[in-house]
């Protein structure tokens, strides 16, 4: 046994120095930062990147779009991960993380965790997100940065160059016929946000579905590469019904190294900005589908996304409002 764990060290730790070898050999081309509008100030930011030139060269390199396709889109390679994310030695990743991304922990409600997952799923006070509560507000589900699109021309949403096919998102043709005319925003979330995801409307929950895929990444490099990876990566979605949204589609998308998307949820009567799940490690997405004439996006995402850019919002604060009041 102690063999067999020594040699699947040696073999881990060969791969490793046969990819660093590798990019310094082949190294990625250059690409543009990663820019988002910050929505309280107006201004354009720049992300910094978890993992920027690991990634970057996974996804724009022959060598390293080879790597991609053999191990770091596969359930394996993500289930190992996470469970590493899990033990106690993880703990030690935690504060480095903290000061190479500047992540702001003033907000949450622990300040030691038992191992990295423990942080990085960690809950923050009540008093950090406050809650839109208006009656005919949507609410953003998450952390993140946020695109939208409310009145696409066609059955499918363009993004980035990529038709973003609801059939296909779905797996549910019958299904999608309800949204091809409807309203679409993502959230992104990336290494460095908070984790945890919420409802963005009250209402009464009536379907779930889990659909198994890839496990590409979702950070904006790979995006920029392949944004089919929307339809592509695991997911799965869960139909909220509210008598002024109709029925809201909230979808989770799985990404590189998410050890697991978990449901906390009890019960099928939700109000909004209670909690729905979380992410563990990894950078993820949540997705929002809205029926025709239903809600009316804020006009700042709308305009940022025209523009090309997301804009950086928080869960609980508003980013649109029904289309018509009862």
């Amino acid at each position: 046994m102690k063999i067999t764990k020594t040699k699947k060290r040696w073999g881990i730790i060969l791969l490793l120095l046969a990819i660093i070898i590798i990019i310094a050999c082949f190294p990625p081309k250059p690409q543009d930062p990663v820019q988002y509008y910050e929505r309280e100030s107006g201004q354009l930011k720049t992300e910094k990147v978890a993992g920027e030139k690991w990634l970057v060269w996974l996804y724009n390199n022959p060598i390293g779009e080879a790597t991609l396709w053999v191990l770091a889109k596969r359930k394996l390679v993500s289930s190992i991960y996470g469970k590493m994310m899990d033990r106690t030695s993880s703990a030690k990743r935690i504060h480095p993380f903290i000061e190479d991304l500047d992540i702001d922990m003033s907000d949450a409600r622990e300040q030691e965790f038992k191992n990295f997952n423990d942080f990085f799923t960690r809950k923050l006070n009540d008093y950090a997100r406050p809650i839109d509560t208006s009656f005919n507000v949507v609410v953003s589900p998450a952390d993140g940065k946020i695109l939208a699109y409310a009145d696409p021309k066609n059955s499918d949403f363009i993004i980035k160059g990529f038709r973003f096919d609801v059939s296909s998102f779905l797996d549910n043709p019958f299904l999608a016929q309800k949204y091809f005319d409807g309203a679409l925003l993502i959230i992104r979330l990336a290494p460095v946000d908070y984790h945890r995801f919420h409802f963005p409307v009250s209402g009464v929950l009536t379907t779930n579905k889990k659909i198994e895929g890839d496990y590409y990444s979702v950070n904006p490099f790979a995006l920029r590469k392949k944004a089919e990876i929307f339809c592509l990566n695991k997911r799965e979605y869960t139909i909220l019904s509210n008598s002024l949204f109709g029925d809201v589609i909230m979808a989770e998308v799985g990404a590189a190294m998410v050890g697991s998307i978990v449901q906390t949820y009890k019960g099928s009567s939700v109000r909004k900005g209670e909690e729905k799940g979380y992410f563990k490690f990894g950078g993820s997405t949540v997705v929002l589908l809205f029926e025709k004439s239903k809600i009316n996006i804020d006009k700042d995402l709308l305009i940022n996304t025209a523009k090309g850019f997301e804009t950086a919002v928080k869960m609980g604060e508003r980013i649109g409002e029904a289309s018509h009041s009862q």
